[in-house]
């Protein structure tokens, strides 16, 4: 069926756009670049902030995000009367904002900040009626600032709309009206996952990771610890675009180099920890499929999805792989082998963890991840932590020579580097569950069924004498399908990958923030996942169980996948969570 078309006339050029398509759009389309704030591509169109207002010869001006295109219509978006519109609009909007730009966590990255200078706002005019409200800061990994707040609503609307979680939204009317919990709950007492979609989503710095960089210097700077260092397979990929350089840049060596120079005393790869995962969960899958046990398995690796199943779905926790995520497993591997190996006390080890994650930090926190009553990881910073701390260093990142991860605990395979992107845990775990099964070398190891920015991804794969069908999803939004669909009889599989974050790990909360103009023509999910497939290419293993490293662990200290000393250190239990204010009381 051929698409219904419409063609407008914008600023004198004629376009033609499919039907439905806004007039902001059509304006993009022929490269007229109308400014907003409220907008956010895929995540929010309310016409909130009256930033994209033109002039369509109707009575009053109009909000071009939400004003679909019309067959013959006229569209001006720059006459003096709308530019005017959009400065008084802006200079509203300033009127009650807390105007702490130098000391902002997002000044030089700030949406607003940007506009002001667009429009030419170079003073504040109006002084409107302002009310200092209290940080929230009961989270263990985000804070909330509703002094910053413009009441965009792009955070509800990542929280509603694009991982159905639903803990913030607007009360209050007017000047009153701000974004917080119901009933003005601590956002620590609410059932968020910490996935730190709303961080992403906000244009100011009304939400922001809680900042725990002066912990690790804290850590540097004392001579009785031994400081080491892992990092997650996505922050390779991210880490360059805080120092100017294109989104999907791989920056592995200048990486290690950078926290070399910092004083890390080990820098070591959490990759590694994601080969040995997958030994534990794809010998865990095995043993489900051969003694009938509880399918489909779901992953565990990423600690916000845990926490969405604990409140949301808690009859499938024992779907839930026993695995400890990569982070906590990498934590646990550090204290009790490698201190052992290097006679090391492991209460004066300090592990730090740069992940792309906000829920990392609550997941250290977690009572059932400390083996032997130490805590496998002692401080979980972001990517953007890590660029802060590189940056007050006075470190030239983009001049630094590559370096290698340290040995032992920093070599990994092509597998462990995919469980950056949606797709990846599935693909590495296929890899080595169809050799363990067949006992033949697997000559394409590329499953790229279960690649992509598809919501939710499925694949039959024949191992052997079985078809064994797996499902992938990333956004918790998209998780509900499946598990509701699973819930249903609708559907079956044997193995599930549930990553809390939109394209999994690459664009976690704790990633580096990519302007709402810039999202509009560039997708970072697809290239950082890009770069994290070259990555896996250019490896000369490719499966974990190759990992020699990873093996000589197993010979020294662990036994066997799935074995005692394996169930004491990197295995772990779940619990039922109140998913609303009355199930806590």
């Amino acid at each position: 069926m051929q698409e219904k078309c419409v063609t407008l006339t914008i600023d004198g050029q004629t376009v033609t756009v499919p039907e439905g398509t806004s007039v902001l759009d059509a304006a993009r389309k022929i490269n007229i670049q109308i400014p907003t704030l409220c907008y956010l591509k895929g995540v929010n169109a309310i016409g909130a902030c009256r930033m994209c207002l033109v002039d369509v010869g109707a009575r009053s001006l109009m909000a071009s995000c939400v004003l679909p295109a019309a067959q013959g219509m006229t569209v001006k978006t720059n006459t003096p009367e709308v530019r005017e519109a959009r400065r008084i609009n802006l200079q509203l909007i300033l009127s009650n904002h807390e105007r702490t730009c130098l000391t902002c966590v997002r000044s030089r990255n700030c949406e607003l900040q940007a506009l002001a200078k667009d429009l030419g706002v170079e003073e504040i005019v109006y002084e409107g009626y302002s009310v200092h409200r209290d940080i929230d800061d009961s989270s263990p990994s985000i804070i909330r600032d509703p002094n910053k707040c413009v009441l965009c609503r792009r955070c509800i609307a990542a929280c509603q709309n694009i991982q159905q979680v639903s803990v913030i939204g607007a009360t209050n009317r007017g000047f009153d009206t701000i974004v917080e919990s119901p009933f003005s709950m601590p956002l620590g007492d609410a059932p968020c996952i910490n996935c730190g979609q709303c961080i992403q989503a906000c244009p100011v710095g009304a939400l922001r990771e809680k900042d725990d960089t002066d912990k690790v210097w804290e850590a540097l700077a004392d001579p009785e610890l031994t400081v080491v260092v892992q990092t997650a397979p996505s922050i390779r990929v991210a880490l360059g675009e805080e120092f100017g350089m294109p989104i999907g840049t791989r920056v592995t060596g200048k990486m290690v180099a950078a926290l070399r120079r910092l004083g890390f005393d080990r820098v070591f790869d959490t990759d590694f920890a994601a080969d040995l995962t997958i030994l534990e969960e794809g010998t865990e899958l095995i043993e489900r499929m051969k003694s009938g046990g509880k399918l489909p398995i779901i992953t565990s690796c990423s600690p916000g999805w845990v926490k969405f199943c604990e409140h949301f779905y808690p009859d499938f926790l024992e779907n839930l792989s026993t695995c400890k995520s990569p982070q906590q497993m990498m934590g646990a591997v550090i204290k009790h082998y490698w201190a052992h190996k290097n006679g090391v006390d492991p209460k004066k080890v300090c592990v730090v963890s740069v992940m792309p994650c906000t829920a990392k930090k609550f997941e250290c926190g977690r009572d059932e991840l400390a083996a032997g009553g130490v805590a496998d990881v002692d401080i979980a910073i972001t990517t953007r932590e890590l660029a802060a701390m590189i940056k007050e260093a006075g470190i030239g990142f983009t001049a630094l020579a590559d370096e290698p991860f340290d040995d032992v605990l920093g070599d990994s395979t092509g597998a462990g580097v995919i469980f950056g992107a949606t797709g990846g845990v599935t693909e590495a775990a296929l890899r080595t569950v169809y050799e363990i099964l067949t006992g033949k070398t697997l000559e394409n190891v590329e499953f790229t069924a279960v690649r992509g920015l598809s919501g939710v991804k499925e694949a039959t794969v024949r191992i052997g004498d079985e078809d064994v069908s797996v499902a992938v999803a990333h956004g918790t939004g998209n998780a509900r399908k499946v598990l509701d669909a699973i819930r249903r009889g609708e559907k079956s599989y044997h193995m599930v990958e549930i990553m809390a974050c939109p394209g999994g790990c690459v664009t976690g909360g704790g990633q580096p923030i990519v302007p709402a103009s810039v999202r509009e023509t560039l997708d970072p999910r697809a290239l950082r996942a890009r770069a994290i497939y070259d990555e896996d290419e250019s490896m000369a293993r490719r499966k974990s169980h190759e990992n020699p490293s990873v093996k000589k662990l197993y010979e020294e200290f662990l036994g066997q996948p799935g074995g005692h000393r394996s169930h004491e250190l990197l295995h772990t239990h779940y619990q039922k969570r109140p998913q609303y204010i009355k199930d806590a009381e």
